[in-house]
């Protein structure tokens, strides 16, 4: 019998987990399978999704939220997976409704629901995502990185969500907001939120 488990345990084991859910110290962790292990998830959850580009990551629960069918979904991911799978599969479905990444190449579905208004995507380098993700499971509300600055991801005005106005115009409605930036030497540093 395959388990399924919340908690990246090994390498062999792929996770998908929930940052509004919390699961007791004392619960069981470990599930018959997918559908079991994210039965829980609703819409408008923020998934986070293991995995590096296609490898490692965690098809059967995603296939199991595609069939459990929450919507609005904001994944945290390095990558949106390609056309057919991954994170694509969910994209496929109009499940996800916002996706922080680092890389989004090689999705054309992906492409298409963003650049038409369907999809916003908050873009992040890839060490700053892993630092946001560790720095928030430690309770560490913010840190500095001199990752992105001088950067329009650190400036503000990235297009995180085009208008949705069926012309293909390229109009944007959510705009990112700009960082803080602090000065620790000679060097200028980004604040994150984590």
């Amino acid at each position: 019998m395959i388990m399924f488990h919340r908690k990246l345990l090994s390498a062999n084991i792929s996770v998908l987990s929930r940052s509004k859910h919390t699961i007791a110290k004392s619960s069981n962790k470990v599930f018959a399978s997918p559908a079991a292990a994210v039965a829980d998830i609703s819409d408008g959850d923020t998934l986070l999704v293991g995995g590096f580009g296609l490898c490692g990551i965690p098809q059967f629960l995603i296939e199991a939220v595609k069939e459990a069918g929450p919507r609005n979904l904001t994944c945290v991911s390095n990558n949106a997976g390609v056309d057919d799978f991954g994170l694509g599969k969910l994209l496929q479905t109009n499940q996800v409704k916002r996706m922080v990444s680092s890389y989004v190449g090689e999705n054309k579905n992906f492409e298409k629901q963003y650049l038409s208004g369907q999809l916003e995507v908050e873009l992040t380098p890839q060490g700053t995502l892993a630092e946001k993700l560790r720095a928030g499971g430690a309770g560490i509300p913010a840190f500095f990185t001199s990752t992105a600055f001088g950067t329009v991801i650190q400036q503000g005005g990235f297009p995180i969500k085009y208008k949705a106005d069926g012309k293909g115009g390229m109009e944007v409605e959510i705009a990112s907001k700009p960082r803080e930036t602090r000065k620790f030497g000679d060097r200028t540093y980004v604040m994150e939120e984590a």
